[in-house]
């Protein structure tokens, strides 16, 4: 699970949990076959699609010097029916 860096729970990503469909940031250096793999191995699903998208570093200003945020990928993982990944199902919660 080293390229997965945290579930996202925001708006989208909590209707999407009605379509079975799952938020993930993950390092930007993985692919997208790399990380259905990592999430059928560590929970035990089928992974339908991946999709992902590249989300933008901010900037930031510690007094005269700018610099920025390194930039991540957020993944959204679809499952097969009947798969659930069990910590952020919202049934249980």
């Amino acid at each position: 699970m080293d390229g997965i860096k945290y579930a996202v729970f925001t708006e989208k990503s909590l209707r999407l949990l009605g379509k079975n469909q799952y938020t993930f940031n993950v390092e930007s250096g993985f692919t997208k076959i790399e990380i259905k793999h990592w999430v059928e191995l560590f929970f035990g699903v089928k992974v339908v699609a991946v999709n992902s998208h590249r989300l933008p570093g901010k900037g930031r200003r510690m007094g005269p010097i700018l610099g920025h945020t390194m930039h991540y990928k957020r993944m959204i993982i679809t499952l097969q029916p009947g798969y659930s990944i069990p910590l952020l199902d919202r049934e249980t919660n």
